[in-house]
């Protein structure tokens, strides 16, 4: 069962109404990284371990206790800071003890209610379980995934963003008093965190979670890391690892195999990951050199004087190299009868023209 005390955790204290910081405080009463967010996080966490790790029980139900207590400060200072908001409005516009000297009742009450129009409409100057824009609190904030490795790395998480938080919040207030109760607040944050924490350290191993364990084969490549299938070894210069011999997906680190050459191009080298083929394409890729190796065969002429190829006019062409425009047909003739043999020429590439 719960025991509540009287008194607060922590005496809080304000030292003058701040309806614009209470706004901006409601992110930590009904907030996604709010105490009360914490607080049941916590609570639901502690019913699927009770069982396999009681201590952590405990230790869940303590720290969602102090929780709630931590939702009570928040909502203390928030009332406090809406003090003149709430039940006498026009009494305390008469005063002028909340923003000061010299301002009218009218200036006042349009100053408090805009805000935010719900301190005075809803709530009657106390805090509302909503976030500083209004969106109010819901379900959907608690992470409990019945793995108590999982749920304490979302507890440490959840810590993290508190803490920091609040101490955006004391970036946007000069009150002694209300940075006084942030700090506390901030600090408590900090020691849960430490808690989960060491909690995390005692459950050997905690990662990964679950009972079905990973595929070795699979691992996680690092942003130096590659993955290609290398098969047994083939596609490198270098001694292949043992681990690159199963032909299985294997870690290929870039610097390992990308050594210098000397060449003029060796700075150009494609990448390792894709001059490594498997066995089928270099199959594949023979087959191909094989076909084209017979068609280049079949071009040569019957006497070998001369080779006839399909391609493009060299630059530094010779007086002696002829050019076919209409078969696209470059020929080189030899030195002395050079027009018997263009016509022959001609006449046998339109023949082997199919080829």
């Amino acid at each position: 069962m719960f025991y509540h005390s009287k008194e607060l955790q922590f005496k809080a204290r304000v030292s003058k109404p701040d309806p614009r910081f209470a706004r901006l405080l409601l992110e930590q009463f009904g907030g996604g990284n709010g105490e009360l967010k914490a607080a049941m996080q916590y609570f639901v966490q502690a019913f699927a371990c009770h069982n396999p790790y009681p201590d952590k029980y405990d230790m869940l139900m303590d720290i969602a206790t102090e929780e709630l207590g931590h939702l009570e400060i928040v909502g203390a200072t928030i009332q406090m800071l809406l003090a003149g908001v709430n039940g006498n409005l026009k009494d305390a516009a008469e005063r002028n003890d909340v923003f000061g000297e010299g301002i009218s009742k009218d200036d006042f009450i349009h100053s408090a209610f805009s805000v935010n129009p719900q301190f005075g409409v809803l709530t009657g100057g106390g805090p509302r379980l909503t976030d500083s824009n209004g969106v109010p609190w819901q379900g959907s904030y608690v992470n409990a995934n019945s793995d108590l490795t999982v749920d304490l790395r979302s507890d440490i998480a959840a810590e993290s963003r508190a803490k920091i938080v609040y101490e955006y919040l004391m970036q946007f207030t000069d009150d002694k008093d209300v940075l006084a109760t942030l700090n506390f607040l901030m600090t408590r944050e900090v020691a849960h965190f430490q808690q989960f924490e060491a909690a995390l350290d005692t459950i050997q191993p905690n990662f990964p979670p679950g009972v079905l364990q990973s595929d070795p084969a699979t691992a996680i490549s690092t942003p130096t890391t590659r993955w290609a299938r290398m098969p047994a070894g083939r596609g490198t210069k270098a001694k292949a690892p043992a681990w690159a011999k199963s032909g299985c997906m294997s870690k290929i680190r870039a610097s390992r195999y990308s050594k210098p050459t000397g060449s003029p191009n060796s700075n150009r080298r494609a990448h390792p990951a894709r001059r490594l083929r498997c066995a089928a394409r270099t199959r594949s890729s023979a087959s191909s050199a094989a076909a084209k190796s017979a068609r280049l065969r079949r071009r040569k002429t019957s006497s070998g004087a001369s080779t006839i190829r399909r391609t493009r006019k060299r630059p530094g062409a010779s007086r002696s190299d002829r050019i076919d425009a209409t078969a696209g047909l470059q020929v080189r003739a030899p030195r002395g009868n050079s027009g018997a043999f263009i016509l022959f020429s001609m006449y046998f590439a339109a023949k082997t023209r199919k080829y």
